[in-house]
């Protein structure tokens, strides 16, 4: 009973916002990984019971919308109220795995950005870095990586913050040296690189059968504000080449790595998608989207609430927002 009367209390929010159509705000969400069960190593993961919380809070309280016909209502000033879209990033396994039947059950459209070259065998850089410190003996770790050194290993919640700070140290090196770096760590450690953690082909193209959608996100997944223009260039074209090459469908969307403006993409970036033939990019700035927000820098919200009424409040907040602005 008391849910009931919490989500009539949300879903009565269009009420008190009194946006119209015109000046409604799109949410879109964003995502990584969906783990089976908890990973003490990954703890703001949402397993697949915390997942599927979310995923029928949207369905129970909100407007769940597909990515494409989402901004073509936002262009439009169609909206619904509370409309949201959901969007993962990377191309795990997971999202196929465990993610994909949960949208299922709930009947819930999804976009998936998808960084090419790590599908069928890839593994990126802070998974390997994270599986190198799940199981480096305590104490002294030397770590074999130049920048790093030696470092000190415990247990419990210090390795999960060793692992943040070392992938710190690396997030913003080359490609191919971040890529090394993580390997030597893995070595280092006597750790073996995690099994099947991106999707194959074949689960890719599984999930745009589903009728998920499929967006690029570069083939290697770089910090784009760190490449010269020919290699952001290449990293842009070439994910969305192959991957429409793979579903032989065109790709329509385009989600920056990382997200931030100015850090992690730059004004070339958003030309250079624009000019590789996508229709829009997503970054991960956090708020909802607007009629008159840019196409091309389009800002999503991520989510870790554990609980039902906060996962919707903390939504809800995005649209309350959009009545002040």
């Amino acid at each position: 009973m008391l849910q009931a009367v919490t989500d009539a209390g949300f879903r009565g929010a269009g009420r008190w916002l009194s946006v119209g159509p015109e000046g409604r705000r799109l949410v879109i969400l964003h995502y990584h990984r969906v783990p089976e069960v908890p990973d003490p190593m990954n703890p703001d993961l949402l397993e697949k019971p915390a997942f599927a919380v979310h995923m029928k809070a949207l369905a129970d309280v909100f407007n769940v919308v597909s990515l494409s016909e989402g901004l073509e209502q936002l262009r439009e000033g169609t909206l619904p109220p509370r409309a949201v879209a959901i969007t993962f990033d990377d191309g795990y396994a997971d999202n196929y795995q465990v993610a994909l039947p949960v949208l299922q059950q709930f009947r819930l459209p999804a976009a998936f950005f998808v960084a090419a070259g790590f599908l069928d065998g890839g593994c990126m850089f802070n998974d390997l870095v994270v599986e190198a410190c799940r199981v480096a003996p305590r104490g002294a770790w030397h770590t074999q990586v130049g920048i790093l050194g030696t470092v000190q290993v415990a247990e419990g919640p210090e390795r999960v913050r060793l692992a943040s700070k070392l992938i710190g140290h690396l997030k913003y090196l080359a490609a191919d040296e971040r890529l090394a770096a993580a390997r030597n760590l893995l070595r280092s450690a006597g750790a073996a690189p995690p099994d099947h953690i991106m999707m194959t082909s074949d689960e890719l193209r599984a999930l745009q059968r589903a009728g998920m959608e499929i967006g690029g996100h570069t083939l290697s997944h770089p910090i784009l504000a760190r490449l010269a223009d020919a290699e952001a260039e290449h990293e842009i074209r070439a994910g969305k080449v192959a991957l429409e090459s793979l579903l032989g469908a065109p790709v329509a969307h385009f989600a920056y790595p990382n997200g931030k403006p100015g850090t992690d993409y730059l004004p070339r970036d958003v030309a250079l998608a624009q000019a590789a033939g996508f229709s829009a990019a997503l970054t991960t700035v956090w708020a909802g989207a607007r009629r008159r927000t840019d196409p091309f820098q389009i800002p999503r919200v991520g989510s870790w609430d554990r609980s039902r009424a906060r996962f919707c409040a903390r939504l809800l907040r995005c649209y309350r927002q959009a009545a002040a602005d």
